[in-house]
């Protein structure tokens, strides 16, 4: 794993709408950091990162930098109380013709 990914794992999940402004340009400028594509091991640790929002627009950025890796995070539905980053995940990577669908766990 590169080390600008391993960097931004290490930080955790994006805090919630109440991080401050230097946490914010700190944790923006590490995934600014982090060049497409991602390999499936990058991908399957930065989708650990989402936190409980979309965190000023950064999970929508840390969503398509997941999505340039090979295949889908996902083999199978996120659980229903998983991250709702996950379940969007997995509901572009069925409308893409990567996974099938399956019914809700």
């Amino acid at each position: 794993m590169r080390p600008e990914v391993q960097a931004f794992v290490a930080e955790g999940a994006l805090p919630d709408w109440d991080g401050d402004e230097a946490e914010i340009d700190r944790r923006a400028a590490q995934l600014e950091a982090i060049t497409a594509p991602v390999t499936a091991e990058e991908a399957a640790a930065l989708a650990a990162c989402f936190g409980p929002d979309d965190y000023y627009g950064m999970a929508w950025s840390l969503l398509h930098l997941i999505e340039t890796g090979p295949g889908s995070v996902f083999t199978t539905r996120p659980c229903l109380g998983a991250n709702e980053w996950h379940h969007r995940l997995w509901a572009r990577a069925v409308n893409g013709g990567l996974v099938p669908d399956e019914p809700t766990v």
